[in-house]
């Protein structure tokens, strides 16, 4: 089954795009605010299996400290292992290259399928971090394609 990808800037896809990011990553959790303000910067995209959202995607431009661009998607639980990742990764994936020659990904450390999904497409660890407060970490990943 073909996903629906949306980009989000405003309206109920914020309510989506923070409704999966919140539940993947629930030790750094986002506000409506916070994610519009995002959205300004950043790609956001919510997929959809039907008018079920399935995953959220971020691409973020190369910054002064990281010049690879940054590729996140997230799958909801519900909804692994059922083809969504691949074909939600393959379609953010062309935006993230058109902005830098290499691309990462970050991944919480908890969330074992996404870093099982993120090794098996070709990234590599290279960071571990927390965030302030927090006791599970992120981590970066540099894709070895291109």
């Amino acid at each position: 089954m073909a996903l629906r990808i949306e980009q989000v800037i405003d309206g109920p896809g914020l309510s989506d795009w923070q409704l999966v990011h919140n539940e993947i990553i629930p030790t750094d959790p986002l506000s409506l605010d916070v994610i519009r303000e995002r959205a300004q910067r950043r790609r956001l995209t919510v997929a959809y299996d039907d008018d079920v959202p399935v995953g959220c995607a971020t691409v973020r431009p190369p910054e002064d400290d990281t010049p690879a661009a940054t590729l996140i998607v997230r799958v909801l639980p519900a909804h692994r292992r059922q083809g969504f990742g691949d074909q939600f990764y393959t379609a953010e994936l062309p935006h993230a290259q058109a902005l830098a020659d290499s691309v990462e990904t970050v991944v919480l450390e908890s969330n074992e399928d996404g870093l099982r999904f993120a090794l098996a497409h070709g990234f590599v660890e290279t960071e571990r971090y927390l965030l302030p407060g927090n006791t599970i970490p992120f981590i970066t990943l540099r894709s070895t394609d291109r």
